[in-house]
């Protein structure tokens, strides 16, 4: 593999032209298909397999117009102190408020009058009307916004307080000056570890040419494909961050080879040849953990984790070709590490190193750093870790540990209108519902009941109402509601808990339970639907879905990484450190989303449940990221170790040449992903605070610290692998063994003699 991107990489530098005229027209095609694309409807929602969805499916097909899935707004009305909704006054302004709802928009299915439909509470200081819409909340217009909006605030004047709940206020999610901040600190990251504005440039031009085409391609394909609002941002967050990575470690390595004197073609074959190499496979790591989301059979996290997986791959593919071009663009405006303009080492250049080298005297970690002066901050702390190893192992498995004791207290739910923050009008709309009429009207339960084939249809759905209505936590049940054909009835159950309790939880299993006698004894089959239904059953398939997705994303990651390192430890010891840093992440995830500790200064007004899915997305995305350090780092390790190295040396050299750089990268990644907790929206914000906590877990306790630990501590026993298994296993080449061939094609330059940095 290293002799073929050697080849691209001076392919890319030589005919740079062509590269640059060929990424560019891909982000132009792009962006065309995007603005050209119809506007996509609202992703939807399924989760096959589970009984709340069977139940919609029921209802879509035998009662469409109960199973339609339009928005809707619930606007509520509280009259004044020591007055009530019922006087007359009142109740003709709320009547009129009602019919301007009605008549407001094109989009408005029906305005429900509440004193028709009973929706007042029992004190009479509070009703509320139930609007709904023929379409979907991602396809209401602004007018049909700005109509609800108008409406609910004129009734305002007259005294009373009138709030709006529902998703047909949700607007499109905004992450603010802080994702724009993020990438400052990247670039500014960056200028420092280069030295200069033009190769600082080059990994942001890359990213940002990467993840836009990424993400205007999945704009193209929404409306094609059911694509969501969230896919776009989740592959932008992912695509940014791994972009300017990749593109980090392959200009990094160009300057470290033009510090031993070759050709800047030379240079860029190689940099694409050998980081080139371990960019591709940390990729692959990411794709493997990204794509490996359908384990899960949830549609809308399939396709948000292939979106996000396709701007990685483009992230690749731009690093391995589109860096060469632009290297050769930049000329001698990229310097290599130790001139002066540099911050990477010394002042001197490195040449003298590799004269030494060609001398007779090989560079190896101890040569090269054998001299105090010599030596930066990254060989200094590998020292002292291989001095060590014990102290230093402990105090990171003690600390991530500590990090992870919230996990045992880890609550998931979805989120609702409880969990807006306070000074939104859904939040007060949800706590006016929950203070006068029951916290269990925030998320009614629908129960459907199959009564095909059934003797007494009416008789039979009368006896499962009263059996639910007697049943504990329930508030009321509805009378039977029957589709045209009498074969399907409807009941709306309310609980006397909130629809995120563990109670409302208990109660929707108890009535699943309850449901298979009365299927045993009349043939009905009575299933249990609505949006808290279906949060509860996504709760649940997430849950179980989360060992055989571990199992197979790190089962197929452990092979990979032993092709890579040829070693059956390092991939486990790798493995093993992942866990640690992700239960150490939701830990923190668990204590400042749930718990609210420091909750003010990431923008959480309101503590709650953990979002159902951040668990299994973590372990995917972390998975993944943690893996792209991982190769970075112990491919220098293995590199160093292959030419002849002492453990100990190894672990040395590969600090002195990619510690700084991989403290460069995830200092990047994590100001993206920081960059996300500014979003209005609660899942974007949780996600971005995860995984840049979980990157910084990952990358400064374990990748820097355990890794170094428990590979002096094993020794030459790192890199043991069975006779058997490395006759078996591909070679390909990641320490770039093979270039030594390749450059024999390379001009004078090219056959001299390959020096490692």
């Amino acid at each position: 593999m290293a002799t073929f991107l050697y080849k691209l990489g001076r392919l890319a530098f030589r005919r740079r032209h062509f590269v640059a005229l060929i990424w560019v027209a891909l982000l132009t095609l792009a962006g065309v298909g995007a603005a050209s694309a119809p506007t996509a409807a609202s992703s939807s929602f399924s989760i096959p397999g589970t009984e709340a969805q069977q139940a919609f499916d029921l209802l879509e097909k035998r009662a469409p117009e109960a199973s339609a899935d339009g928005a809707s707004a619930r606007v509520v009305f509280k009259a004044p102190d020591g007055e009530k909704v019922t006087d007359p006054a009142h109740k003709a302004d709320i009547r009129k408020t009602v019919a301007a709802l009605g008549s407001g928009s094109d989009q408005v299915a029906a305005a429900a009058d509440p004193f028709e439909a009973k929706a007042v509470s029992k004190d009479g200081t509070t009703a509320y009307a139930s609007v709904t819409y023929k379409v979907t909340s991602m396809e209401l217009t602004d007018d049909s916004r700005d109509a609800l909006e108008k409406t609910t605030d004129k009734a305002r004047i007259d005294g009373m307080t009138v709030e709006v709940g529902g998703d047909a206020l949700q607007a499109m999610p905004h992450t603010g000056a802080t994702e724009i901040i993020g990438i400052a600190i990247a670039a500014v990251v960056l200028v420092i570890t280069f030295g200069s504005l033009v190769a600082a440039g080059l990994p942001l031009l890359t990213a940002l040419i990467g993840v836009g085409i990424g993400v205007s391609s999945i704009a193209a394909l929404a409306d094609a494909l059911d694509l969501g609002t969230t896919t776009s941002t989740l592959a932008m967050m992912i695509g940014l961050a791994v972009g300017i990575d990749y593109a980090l470690f392959i200009v990094s390595r160009y300057r470290a080879e033009l510090a031993e004197g070759r050709e800047r073609e030379d240079a860029a074959g190689r940099a694409v040849g050998t980081a080139g190499s371990a960019v591709v496979f940390a990729g692959l790591t990411v794709v493997i953990a990204l794509v490996g989301l359908a384990v899960v059979d949830i549609p809308m996290l399939t396709k948000m984790g292939v979106a996000a997986a396709g701007t990685v791959a483009i992230a690749v593919l731009i690093a391995l070709t589109m860096i060469p071009a632009l290297l050769g663009y930049a000329g001698r405006k990229v310097k290599p590490t130790g001139a002066k303009g540099g911050l990477l080492g010394g002042r001197k250049r490195a040449a003298k190193a590799a004269g030494a080298a060609t001398a007779g005297s090989p560079v190896t970690g101890s040569a090269a750093e054998g001299s105090p002066a010599k030596e930066n901050l990254g060989t200094r702390w590998a020292r002292f870790v291989v001095r060590r190893p014990v102290a230093v192992l402990l105090f990171g498995i003690i600390g991530l540990g500590a990090a992870a004791v919230p996990v045992a207290q880890l609550e998931l739910g979805l989120p609702d209108d409880g969990a807006q923050p306070t000074s939104t009008t859904q939040r007060k709309a949800y706590d006016l519902i929950a203070d006068n009429f029951g916290p269990g009207f925030n998320g009614p339960l629908m129960t459907v009941t199959d009564l095909k084939g059934v003797d007494d249809p009416k008789g039979e759905a009368a006896a499962v109402q009263k059996q639910i209505a007697g049943m504990g936590d329930v508030l009321s049940a509805s009378p039977p509601r029957f589709n045209k054909a009498g074969d399907t009835a409807m009941i709306t159950v309310v609980p006397s808990s909130k629809p995120s309790g563990t109670e409302t939880e208990n109660l929707v299993h108890a009535i699943r339970d309850e449901a298979k006698d009365v299927e045993a004894d009349s043939g009905a089959d009575v299933m249990v639907t609505g949006t808290t239904a279906m949060n509860i059953d996504v709760s649940q398939k997430l849950n179980d879905a989360l060992v055989p997705y571990l199992a197979l994303v790190v089962g197929l990651a452990f092979l990979l990484l032993i092709v890579v390192f040829r070693s059956v430890l390092v991939p486990l010891k790798a493995a093993l450190g992942f866990l640690l840093s992700v239960l150490a992440a939701l830990g923190a995830v668990v204590a400042v989303f749930q718990w609210g500790w420091l909750g003010s200064l990431f923008g959480v007004e309101q503590t709650g449940p953990i979002m159902s899915m951040m668990p299994i997305f973590m372990v995917g995305v972390v998975f993944g990221l943690a893996m792209d350090y991982e190769v970075f780092l112990v491919t220098r390790m293995r590199e160093a170790h292959v030419h002849g190295e002492s453990p100990q040396e190894a672990i040395v050299t590969g600090f002195k040449h990619g510690a700084r750089v991989v403290s460069a990268a995830a200092v990047i990644m994590i100001a993206v992903f920081a960059g996300f907790i500014g979003s209005s929206e609660q899942m974007i914000k949780m996600i971005g605070f995860g995984l840049a906590i979980a990157v910084f877990f990952d990358a400064f306790i374990v990748r820097m610290a355990l890794v170094p630990a428990v590979l002096a501590l094993l020794g030459r026993r790192a890199w043991w692998l069975p006779r058997w298994l490395d006759r078996a296993l591909p070679n390909v080449d990641v320490e770039g063994e093979g270039l030594r061939d390749a450059a024999d094609q390379g001009g004078p330059e090219g056959r001299r003699e390959l020096v490692n940095v």
